[in-house]
């Protein structure tokens, strides 16, 4: 999967925004103004392809289990983010998609009914 690829399913997703909130390396998706995915670019076009996602804290620790390229999210709440490491090249780009869809989902739930509701 390549960064335009990423990018392509992130922005298609209902009421989300792309953005650079803390500086003009890290490319951070947004929905309805709350992250979902962050990808550090100048890592990713030196080969460090990685992108941190919201998780629920039970299959977080499952995906940390099962996988050696998903771990604790970097500069992230370890509980409620993993990084995937890409380019190590053990995750499907479905595989990745699916794990967008859960970050996505999981911002979403959390989100108060009338937000969730606009989203419909």
């Amino acid at each position: 999967m390549n960064i335009e690829e990423l990018r392509k399913y992130c922005i298609s997703k209902k009421g989300v925004t792309e953005d650079f909130p803390f500086d003009i390396d890290t490319l951070v998706f947004k929905v309805l103004g709350k992250m979902f995915a962050l990808v550090g670019l100048k890592k990713w076009e030196a080969g460090e392809k990685a992108i941190n996602l919201k998780c629920d804290p039970e299959y977080a620790q499952e995906l940390r289990a099962e996988y050696s390229s998903i771990r604790a999210g970097y500069h992230m709440s370890k509980k409620h983010w993993n990084t995937l490491y890409i380019q190590e090249g053990e995750l499907s780009p479905k595989f990745i998609c699916a794990l967008i869809d859960h970050s996505y989902d999981m911002v979403v739930k959390g989100m108060p009914k009338k937000m969730r509701e606009s989203l419909q």
